[in-house]
């Protein structure tokens, strides 16, 4: 469980150093402004009665500028955290149980569980930042049309994910997991066909050895990024992450979303690697697709008494 802490451990502190870096920017605009109010106060002319300094500076202009800035600071800081929680529990309930949660497993039983790992979360990431950004080009549109109606396919996720978990087979993930387990077991024999064998004259020992794209990319790297990068291509927390991006209205709240996609992509993926059969077979996917319908209601239904210029 040490690997599985430390990865965790990472992820809290990239979140930290995130939220800390938006909070500083906004901290120096704000220092920025007031410090120029103060300067400009301290040259006041004769003409000061005017609320106007020798310069012409405005002070009550330059006040509301400090107040104009506290209060985006505050908005930001909103934004963010919002954006942050949003995305790291929809990618939780929709990635338990999921396609790429088997594959990940199932890779863990047979080679590195670090190696799984980080091919597994570099092709999530990948997905995550490129979806975020995809959702986030539409800003052109105004933004009380990207959000209602980001509300109200959140809602439409949230009534099909309920509507699926109803009809759901109680033995759904077992056959969704043995159903990945042989696509696993295909693509590693035909990768096998492709090493490198050789026997040792002396010894008569047969030896495998295994390429290495490019001399640093391990084939099992390969397989666990491209396997989870198709399976989660057109999957529905690739879709809710998108409609996600699409809601933010600033760069730091789409990075809201990014980390707190990632930080749920490794949570899901750490589980599985270290978990591996046992968690795997143990997950109800009827109970977690009801559980991800009832959390894609709750915010479509809390956005409604959200003003979009609010966040």
């Amino acid at each position: 469980m040490k690997f599985f802490r430390d990865i965790l451990l990472i992820f809290c502190l990239a979140t930290f150093l995130g939220c800390g870096a938006s909070s500083s920017e906004e901290e120096n605009k704000s220092q920025n402004v007031a410090h120029k109010s103060k300067s400009d106060s301290g040259a006041k002319g004769s003409a000061g009665a005017g609320g106007t300094d020798a310069h012409g500076h405005d002070h009550e202009k330059l006040a509301k500028e400090l107040g104009l800035a506290e209060q985006g600071k505050s908005k930001g800081n909103l934004g963010f955290i919002h954006a942050y929680i949003a995305s790291l529990s929809v990618i939780i309930v929709s990635e338990l149980g999921d396609k790429t949660f088997f594959i990940a497993a199932i890779m863990a039983m047979r080679h590195s569980r670090c190696t799984v790992f980080t091919g597994a979360l570099a092709a999530l990431g990948l997905m995550t930042v490129l979806s975020a950004v995809l959702g986030f080009a539409t800003t052109i549109i105004p933004r009380f049309v990207t959000y209602y109606v980001s509300t109200g396919l959140f809602a439409i996720f949230g009534l099909r994910m309920l509507k699926e978990g109803y009809n759901m087979s109680p033995d759904e993930g077992a056959e969704e997991y043995e159903e990945v387990q042989a696509e696993i077991k295909a693509k590693e024999d035909e990768m096998m066909k492709e090493d490198l064998v050789t026997e040792d004259i002396e010894t008569g020992i047969i030896k495998v050895k295994r390429r290495k794209i490019f001399g640093l990319v391990s084939k099992v790297f390969l397989e666990a990024f491209t396997l989870t990068f198709l399976a989660e291509w057109g999957d529905r927390s690739q879709i809710a992450t998108i409609i996600l991006g699409a809601r933010e209205d600033g760069f730091r709240d789409v990075m809201g979303v990014i980390i707190g996609g990632t930080m749920g992509h490794a949570l899901c993926t750490g589980l599985a690697v270290m978990g591996g059969k046992l968690i795997a077979q143990r997950i109800s996917v009827r109970t977690v697709t009801i559980a991800g319908g009832v959390v894609f209601l709750l915010f479509a239904i809390t956005s409604l008494f959200i003003d979009p210029d609010a966040m």
